[in-house]
C-alpha cells in the first residue's frame, strides 16, 4: 500500500534522528514524520499552482501545532480540545519562519503554507528543532521553488561546557537557550537568551552550532539527491525592466529630495505627491493592475536608500554609519503605578509600566513543557498610532507576541529570585511612536521601570540593533553594517540583528535576515558595534536617570513577606474548609499563598498588617515562646480569668490577677469576650496548656507601673448555703 514509503535515518548529538515520508500526508506536496528520540512531528508544506491577486509580498504562513495528547494531557481549557495556538507555539513558528522566508524566490506569489504538527514529545527531544529540520526537509524534496535545504540546532552553556541540543536535565541547568538555523556555508537565523555571555563566548556557541548543521544540510542534501521533486515555474512579479528604467528615471531625483529628512512624518507627506504623479503619467499603462506602480516604487525607494548607505555611506536622517540616534529616558511618568519607565530614541518612544503582585499571581502554561507557570511576565504592545496609521485593536499579533517574548528574555536574566524578592511582576511596554528597533526601546524602557518600582535586578540591561547592506553579490561581496537603524534601513536593508545585555554580557539575540545568511566576519562586526552602542546607552542615559534601583516600593504596591514553615503545619494554618487562613486575610487584610514545600507568602498594602499575618502564622505553626508578647482576642471569661486566643487553635488563660497592672475586683472590668488585647507567655505546662499576663506584656510594652498589691486576688464573697428552692 505504502510503495512509496522511504526511512532516512542519521544521529544528532548522540540521539537518533528520523525522516519517514510516503506514508502519511499523500496529498501535500511534500510531507516527513520527523523524529528524534521519541520526539515526533508531521512537517507539511503545501503550495498554491496559481499567485495570489492583489498581495506585493510572499503570502508564506508557518504554523506550530501543540497537540496535549503529545505528552499525554488534556487541555485546560473548558471545552478540552485545543484552540488558538500558544505564545510558545507563535514563537516557535516564527524560528521556523524567518531562516525558511528569504530562501523562496521574492518575485513569487503563490499561497505557501508550512505546518508541523507535534504529535509526540520526548522531554531530551526538543520538538521545535525536531520541526524546523523536517519542515526543511520537506520544502526542500517537495516542487516548491527555495533554495535551501538548511537546519537548526539548540545550544546550551553547562557549567562552561557547550552542549549541543541539551537535555531536559541540562536545559534546568543551562546559562545559554540558543537556536541557531544556518545553510551550509552561512548562518540565517539567531534566536538566544543568556545570562550575561561574553560576545567572543556567544560567537563560538553560534559557530559550534553552525558546525552540527553542516552536517544535516548533507543528511537532507542526499534525500533531496534520491527523492526531490523538479520545482514547479511561477508567474514572476518582477516589473518589466524597461518599464521600471523609465518610472524611476522620471521620479528618482524627487524620491530622493522626499527620503533626506530624519523626519518620517515630513518624508512621507513629500513622498504622497511623488506617487500621484507617478500614477496619473503611467496609469493608463497599467490599466486594471495599477498596484504594480506602487511596487515599482517601492523598488525606487529601495535603490535610493541602499545606493546611499553602501556607496555613499550615507543615511537618510545625515547620521553617521555608528551613530546613535537622539536619546532620552525618563521615570515616574504614572503617578499611581508601581513603576514606569519611557525611553526614546529618535521618533521611537517606549513607555514601560511593571506591576508587582503576589507570587500566586504567576502566569499559569498549559503547553507542552515541563514548565508550569512563569513569574516574570512581558507585554508589548504596538497600537496603529505609533506608526500614524487607523486601524482598529484587535490584540497582539504574531509581531507583538515575538516582540514581548524577546523583552522578557532580555530581562529575565537579571530578575531577583523569588527567594529575594517574593513577588510576580508584569510588564507593559507600550509603543507611542515607532521608527525602527522598538523592540529594543521596550527592552531600555522596562529596565528603568524595574528599577523605578524598586526591584532589586542584578544589573541593568539595554538593546541596541545593527543593519547590513551587502554588495549585488550577496554575503559574499562587500557588506556595510550600521548601528542603531531606523524604519526605512530596516525596511530595505538586508538584516535587523538586536542584542540586549549588561555591561557583563548578552542576555538575548534576534536576528532577521532578507538574505540567505550571514559569514562569520559579519556577525563579529555585529557584536562589536552593539556591545559599544549598548555601553554607551547604559551610561550616558539610563544610569543618568537612575542610578540603582529604588530601596522602597511604591506605597501603591503590596508590601510582602515570607516565612517558612514545615509542610505537615499547612493544614493547621489553612484549617477546616479554609477557615484558619481566611480569618487571618480578614483580621490582617492581606493575601497569603503557601506553597507546597512550606513557604509562605504574605502580601499586603500595610507592612504592618503583613508582619501581623506572619506572626499569626507562625505561632500555629510552633508553639509560643515563653517570653514572648502576642496580640489575641478574648474568648471566654470565668471567674478567676479570662481565656485568650493568641493564634487559631492556640488559646491561653490569663488569670484574674495578671489582668491588670492594678487590683482586679472582677474580671469584666477589665475585658470583654471580643476585646484585642496584648499578652505575654509566663508559662507552657507538662500538658500544653499556655498561661498568660496581661499585666506583664503592658509593663513590657506600654512601661506601665505595677501598683502594689495588684496580685492579690480580691476577696469573694462567701456562697449562701444551698437551699432545695435555689434552682
Amino acid at each position: 500500500m505504502f510503495e512509496n514509503y522511504k526511512v532516512y535515518e542519521t544521529t544528532i548529538a548522540g540521539r537518533p534522528f528520523k525522516l519517514e515520508t510516503g506514508k502519511m500526508a499523500g496529498l501535500a506536496n511534500a510531507a516527513f514524520l520527523a523524529s528524534y528520540g521519541e520526539t515526533s512531528v508531521l512537517c507539511t508544506v503545501t503550495a498554491s499552482s496559481k499567485p495570489r491577486e492583489g498581495v506585493d509580498f510572499f503570502p508564506l504562513s508557518v504554523d506550530f501545532e501543540e497537540k496535549m495528547y503529545s505528552v499525554g494531557r488534556f487541555p485546560g481549557s473548558f471545552q478540552r480540545r485545543e484552540g488558538k495556538a500558544s505564545e510558545k507555539a507563535i514563537l516557535s513558528s516564527r524560528c521556523i519562519d524567518r531562516p525558511i522566508r528569504p530562501l523562496f524566490p521574492k518575485d513569487m506569489r503563490n499561497d505557501c503554507s508550512v505546518v508541523a504538527t507535534v504529535m509526540s514529545v520526548d522531554p531530551d527531544c526538543s520538538p521545535e528543532i525536531t520541526a524546523a529540520i523536517g519542515v526543511s526537509a520537506a520544502i526542500a524534496v517537495s516542487d516548491i521553488p527555495w533554495d535551501g535545504p538548511i537546519a537548526s540546532t539548540s545550544v546550551g552553556l553547562v557549567n562552561g561546557e557547550i552542549v549541543i541540543n541539551p537535555t531536559l536535565e541540562q536545559r534546568a541547568n543551562t546559562d545559554l537557550t540558543l537556536t541557531v538555523s544556518s545553510t551550509a556555508d552561512l548562518v540565517a537565523m539567531i534566536e538566544a537568551g543568556g545570562n550575561e555571555i561574553p560576545d567572543d563566548l556567544m560567537f563560538d556557541c553560534i559557530m559550534a552550532g553552525h558546525e552540527v548543521n553542516k552536517e544535516i544540510v548533507k543528511f537532507i542534501e542526499g534525500i533531496v539527491a534520491e527523492i526531490g521533486k523538479e520545482k514547479f515555474t511561477f508567474e514572476s512579479s518582477n516589473p518589466d525592466p524597461e518599464i521600471m528604467a523609465e518610472i524611476e528615471e522620471f521620479c528618482i531625483e524627487d524620491v530622493k529630495k522626499a527620503l533626506d529628512t530624519d523626519d518620517k512624518n515630513v518624508r512621507d507627506a513629500a513622498l504622497l505627491p511623488i506617487y500621484d504623479a507617478v500614477h496619473a503619467k503611467f496609469d493608463e499603462r497599467f490599466e486594471g493592475n495599477e498596484a504594480k506602480l506602487d511596487e515599482i516604487m517601492y523598488l525606487v525607494q529601495k535603490h535610493v536608500v541602499r545606493s546611499w548607505l553602501k556607496d555613499e555611506h550615507k543615511r537618510v536622517d545625515g547620521r553617521g554609519i555608528d551613530e546613535i540616534r537622539p536619546l532620552d529616558a525618563q521615570i515616574d511618568l504614572l503617578p499611581r503605578t508601581h513603576g514606569s519607565g519611557m525611553f526614546t530614541r529618535g521618533q521611537t518612544q517606549v513607555l514601560s509600566i511593571a506591576t508587582l503582585a503576589p507570587v500566586s499571581e504567576a502566569q499559569k502554561l498549559d503547553g507542552l513543557d515541563e514548565d508550569v507557570q512563569k513569574r516574570y511576565i512581558h507585554h508589548y504592545n504596538f497600537p496603529s498610532f505609533s506608526v500614524g496609521e487607523t486601524k482598529p485593536s484587535r490584540g497582539p499579533g504574531r509581531r507583538e507576541i515575538g516582540h514581548g517574548a524577546l523583552a522578557e528574555r532580555a530581562l529575565v536574566p537579571v530578575i531577583p529570585s523569588v527567594d529575594e524578592f517574593p513577588y510576580a511582576i508584569r510588564v507593559v511596554s507600550e509603543v507611542l511612536s515607532s521608527n525602527g528597533s522598538t523592540s529594543q526601546g521596550s527592552i531600555c524602557g522596562s529596565t528603568l521601570a524595574l528599577m523605578a518600582a524598586g526591584v532589586p535586578i542584578k544589573a541593568p540591561v539595554a538593546g541596541i540593533s545593527c543593519g547590513l547592506i551587502t554588495g549585488d553579490e550577496g554575503v559574499y561581496g562587500d557588506f556595510m553594517t550600521m548601528v542603531d537603524i531606523q524604519g526605512l534601513e530596516d525596511f530595505y536593508g538586508d538584516m535587523d540583528f538586536k542584542v540586549a545585555g549588561t555591561h557583563k554580557g548578552i542576555t538575548a539575540i534576534q536576528m532577521d535576515l532578507k538574505v540567505h545568511g550571514l559569514t562569520p566576519e559579519i556577525i563579529k562586526e555585529a557584536f562589536a558595534k552593539t556591545h559599544k552602542a549598548r555601553e554607551y546607552i547604559l551610561d550616558e542615559v539610563m544610569l543618568k536617570c537612575i542610578a540603582e534601583p529604588r530601596k522602597e516600593l511604591s506605597k501603591y504596591a503590596p508590601k510582602m513577606l515570607t516565612t517558612a514553615i514545615s509542610p505537615d503545619k499547612i493544614g493547621d494554618v489553612i484549617g477546616k474548609q479554609g477557615k484558619v487562613i481566611q480569618s487571618i486575610q480578614e483580621q490582617c487584610e492581606c493575601t497569603i499563598n503557601i506553597e507546597e514545600d512550606g513557604r509562605v507568602f504574605v502580601s499586603a498594602l500595610d507592612t504592618n498588617k503583613a508582619e501581623q499575618a506572619i506572626s499569626i502564622i507562625e505561632l500555629i505553626a510552633n508553639d509560643p515562646e515563653v517570653g514572648a508578647v502576642y496580640s489575641g482576642k478574648v474568648t471566654r471569661l470565668m471567674t478567676f480569668g479570662a481565656f485568650v486566643e493568641i493564634a487559631p487553635g492556640k488559646e491561653g488563660l490569663v488569670h484574674i490577677s495578671k489582668l491588670d497592672v492594678k487590683r482586679v475586683e472582677k474580671v469584666e472590668d477589665v475585658v470583654a469576650v471580643g476585646d484585642q488585647v496584648i499578652v505575654k507567655v509566663t508559662e507552657i505546662d507538662d500538658q500544653g496548656r499556655i498561661n498568660l499576663s496581661r499585666r506583664d506584656a503592658l509593663v513590657e510594652v506600654n512601661g506601665a507601673v505595677v501598683e502594689e498589691g495588684a496580685d492579690e486576688e480580691a476577696p469573694r464573697k462567701p456562697r449562701k448555703p444551698f437551699k432545695k428552692h435555689d434552682r
